[in-house]
């Protein structure tokens, strides 16, 4: 029926429990396969299989994808007339239907239970099952209704299935639903296609467009908090000649089904909406999903960039946030009383933390969900990318901002401590006598909304915390070691300017000429090099990176780095196998090699400056440091909150970089006897035989180290 031959990730194992008929709670990230672990048993089984979904938009997809595939499938819901629930009812009689979907609130009536203790049921299934819980980012009183089906149905299984629950979202949806003894089936939260970025808003009209040309004529949805601000910024898309549409609960019915449809139908390419809008869509090509203000909580914001890539192609997922976000979102929410109210401040905490942190992305999400993050770097989001920023000397400056909130006793807010920072002469500051103390003014040469971004950036990597109703500043352990010098955070340069991306540049830019034979060439190398890592393809290059080859078909090492998305890794690693690959094309082809070709456009984001080829990371730049000081890479990585493997990359290049000839403290003077001993007996820039040679008693990190101070010896004897 589907075409299918094998399982993604932990789909076997839920098809499994619904077959044995064991309870389950399956979380699956969006694209996952979660709807073919209870579709594909309902074929096999005997009886009906009732899927519980919370919209008639989302049932009508999941019916028409069913039909389309052969599959015999029903929904019942309010939109349609009495004939045709009737024809629906003698079907299922007559045991033509394999699946029903239906509403929560529609199937826990009395009618209708009586009407399906007529019929064998195989087993029911809960479809977007974090609607069920308080703790939920979607919570709906109707979903507490199905806790009434264990009574009504004591014998049948029940599979709960969402792909946005932490462990304590995920126990409560087995609580309310009365399952027994379930089995919890959680694949990762990790998003591997999605780059992220979080950008302190300014411009936010232009910073719009900067992401649309990106993805010219792609689909796209952006979401705003206010109905307001989604009709406003709908209408300049519109005005901009761009095929945007509205979609919020102001809208009727009939406008929001219609929008929808053409979104979904590729009538428009942009939807501009509340969070109102996305459940119940399943638009697989939905290439970037930006956020106009920060949402509520890392929930919502996984489940709607969650929206962007479900064909595991790259997406792109873009965040613009102000401070003002998290203030009226507690307005918006302050109906909210007891533990309700707890709830959400703790939520809205958590993301004006993420908004605020400068590591990596993909991590910080998955960790929030309970899992552990095993990549070194992401290589997709802003912080791994190295598009974000830094200071130079991040420790005085936050040695500076730490003292002034010590010196106003830690009775103050984030707004008050930078305006004495900057040298405000608001009255209250003058009333208080602060403009008398050492710190004011202290910071003067920086903007105000600098300022305050540094202090939320100590925030969130814990160096400061809020309290109380007016969320006074006061400082924490971590922030005492800070004022020692005994840990250094990491803070970002204050916000640029960026000039207004040109849509039509980006669109000219994006259809220039390359060969297609050559960019198939690429592709099949490609598919053989990450599936001898077991990788996807994209992870090696992406199409864009594979069209700008095409285009420019470089034969030197230096020509290679000009190429759209080669970095200096991925350089090292590949550029042998490609620049063969190319030169054996384009002699059998007779094509002309090392072309001057324009840019594809950016896409994934590229920092937001231009930076000599020669000019090494920020990142980087500051790992050196802590390396000539003598530190450990384990406590490089602690005082940079970077994972150890990307630390020993860094500390790699610091001994190719400062052509050092020991790798002392580092590594040990008898394993680098060991290493140059028989070194030279191996391809430079092969370390597998190396590894294999010492039967991986000596790691990969490691033999980098050795080899680039023996390359630095002989560089200096020559």
């Amino acid at each position: 029926h589907w075409g299918y031959d094998g399982f993604r990730p932990q789909q076997r194992e839920a098809m499994q429990a619904v077959l044995e008929g064991r309870d389950s709670v399956v979380v699956l990230p969006t694209g996952g396969g979660k709807s073919l672990c209870y579709q594909a048993p309902a074929m096999v089984m005997d009886g009906l299989a009732v899927i519980v979904s919370p919209l008639i938009s989302l049932m009508k997809d999941q019916v028409d994808g069913l039909r389309e595939c052969g599959i015999s499938a029903a929904a019942v819901n309010s939109s349609m007339s009495n004939s045709e629930r009737a024809q629906i009812a003698t079907e299922l009689r007559q045991g033509r239907i394999k699946l029903l979907y239906v509403a929560p609130e529609r199937l826990c009536t009395e009618r209708m239970l009586d009407f399906l203790h007529e019929l064998k049921l195989a087993f029911i299934a809960v479809d977007e099952a974090h609607c069920i819980s308080n703790w939920g980012h979607d919570f709906r009183p109707e979903f507490r209704l199905l806790g009434q089906l264990r009574d009504a149905f004591p014998d049948i299984a029940v599979h709960a299935y969402t792909a946005t629950a932490t462990e304590h979202v995920r126990a409560d949806i087995a609580e309310q639903l009365r399952l027994h003894e379930p089995e919890f089936i959680v694949g990762s939260f990790d998003r591997p296609n999605l780059q992220y970025r979080v950008v302190r808003r300014q411009q936010v009209r232009s910073q719009i467009r900067d992401v649309i040309a990106r993805h010219q004529g792609e689909s796209g949805i952006i979401y705003c908090i206010s109905r307001r601000e989604v009709d406003a910024t709908a209408a300049d898309l519109l005005a901009d000649g761009y095929r945007a549409v509205p979609y919020h609960a102001g809208l009727t019915d009939e406008q929001r089904h219609r929008h929808q449809d053409q979104f979904v139908n590729d009538q428009v390419d942009i939807v501009v909406a509340t969070v109102a809008f996305g459940m119940g869509i399943d638009k697989p090509d939905v290439r970037y999903v930006i956020h106009a203000a920060a949402p509520k909580s890392v929930e919502h914001y996984q489940q709607e960039t969650g929206r962007a890539g479900r064909d595991s192609l790259p997406a792109e997922c873009a965040l613009f946030y102000g401070q003002g976000d998290f203030i009226t979102w507690q307005k918006i929410q302050s109906e909210l009383e007891g533990e309700a109210a707890e709830h959400m401040r703790r939520s809205l905490k958590l993301m004006e933390q993420y908004c605020a942190s400068v590591s990596c992305r993909h991590r910080a999400l998955v960790e929030h969900f309970g899992q552990d993050y095993d990549g070194d770097n992401c290589a997709a989001c802003d912080a791994c990318l190295d598009q974000l920023e830094v200071v130079e000397e991040p420790l005085i400056l936050a040695q500076k901002i730490l003292s002034c909130v010590v010196r106003v006793k830690e009775k103050f807010g984030g707004q008050y401590v930078a305006q004495v920072l900057h040298g405000s002469q608001e009255a209250r500051i003058l009333e208080n006598g602060h403009d008398k103390l050492s710190t004011y003014k202290l910071l003067s040469e920086f903007p105000l909304n600098a300022i305050r971004d540094w202090i939320e950036q100590l925030v969130a990597q814990g160096c400061l915390e809020k309290d109380g109703e007016y969320r006074t500043l006061g400082v924490t352990p971590r922030g005492r070691q800070t004022l020692k010098g005994e840990w250094t955070p990491r803070l970002l340069q204050p916000a640029r300017k960026n000039a207004a991306s040109s849509a039509a540049a980006a669109k000219t830019d994006h259809e220039a000429p390359f060969d297609a034979g050559l960019f198939e060439h690429l592709r099949q190398l490609r598919r053989e090099l990450a599936g001898a890592k077991h990788i996807p393809p994209f992870m090696v290059f992406g199409d864009v990176t594979l069209r700008d080859l095409s285009r420019r078909r470089p034969t030197t090492a230096a020509g290679f780095r000009e190429v759209h998305g080669v970095g200096e890794r991925k350089a090292a690693e590949y550029a042998d196998r490609f620049l063969a690959a190319i030169v054996e094309y384009c002699t059998a082809q007779g094509l002309t090699t090392d072309e001057d070709a324009p840019r594809p456009p950016v896409a994934p984001v590229a920092p937001e400056r231009t930076r000599d080829p020669s000019e090494r990371g920020a990142s980087q730049v500051m790992a050196d440091r802590w390396f000539e000081q003598g530190l450990s890479v384990e406590a490089v990585a602690e005082t940079m909150g970077r994972a150890l493997s990307t630390t020993r990359q860094y500390l790699a290049d610091y001994v190719r970089h400062t052509g050092r000839t020991s790798p002392e403290p580092w590594l040990d003077a008898a394993t680098f006897d060991r290493i140059a001993a028989v070194a030279t007996d191996y391809p430079e820039e092969r370390l597998k035989p190396l590894f294999e040679y010492f039967e991986e008693a000596i790691s990969y990190d490691d033999l980098r180290i050795a080899l680039a101070c023996l390359r630095n010896r002989q560089t200096k004897s020559l």
